[in-house]
């Protein structure tokens, strides 16, 4: 193969390889444009200045309780330096949807022993949906650094036997440890 062909060759290659990055330049833009221009799906928007003069956010709302549809629902306040409620309660082997946000900065929400794990984003709601197995207590640490009482801010979860959480909230109106 003389220079000349292996020249042509190379700037084939060449101008392949160019093209492709340029592909994924212009991929990376295009992805990063459209991103930033819409919020991610399912994203609730809250006023985290608020949140305690009304809403479904209200010290008075917060924990666990019946939905109309007959859904748990547990809502949960994250503030420097504490979780509100700081116990929740909840039925075992049953649906529970967490509603999380915050109050001030990013804190973590996360349940031991289980694949409960999310942020609280001032100005944002935390909509999830799980279901915890095994009768029993479970701490709830903050796992995201959120200032220097970080290491203190621990609340717990109480998963308790079906039965006895439905005689629970029958008898209240909202859930909480006893």
């Amino acid at each position: 193969m003389s220079e000349e062909v292996a020249a042509r060759f190379e700037k084939r290659w060449a101008l392949v390889v160019g093209a492709v990055i340029l592909l994924l330049l212009v991929m990376i833009f295009f992805t990063a444009a459209h991103w930033s221009s819409m919020p991610p799906s399912r994203v609730e928007v809250i006023d985290s200045t608020t949140l305690h003069r009304g809403g479904e956010f209200v010290e008075s709302n917060l924990g666990t309780a019946l939905d109309d549809d007959g859904r748990i629902v547990v809502r949960v306040l994250a503030e420097q330096y504490a979780f509100q409620p700081s116990c929740i309660v909840v039925p075992e082997n049953q649906p529970v949807t967490f509603r999380v946000t915050s109050s001030d900065v990013v804190h973590g929400f996360q349940v031991f022993g289980t694949n409960v794990n999310t942020m609280a984003v001032p100005g944002y709601v935390s909509t999830f949906v799980a279901t915890l197995d095994g009768v029993g207590e479970r701490a709830m640490p903050c796992h995201e650094f959120c200032g220097v009482g970080h290491a203190a801010m621990w609340a717990r979860v109480r998963v308790l036997p079906r039965a006895e959480f439905q005689a629970l909230m029958r008898k209240h109106r909202r859930a909480s440890c006893v």
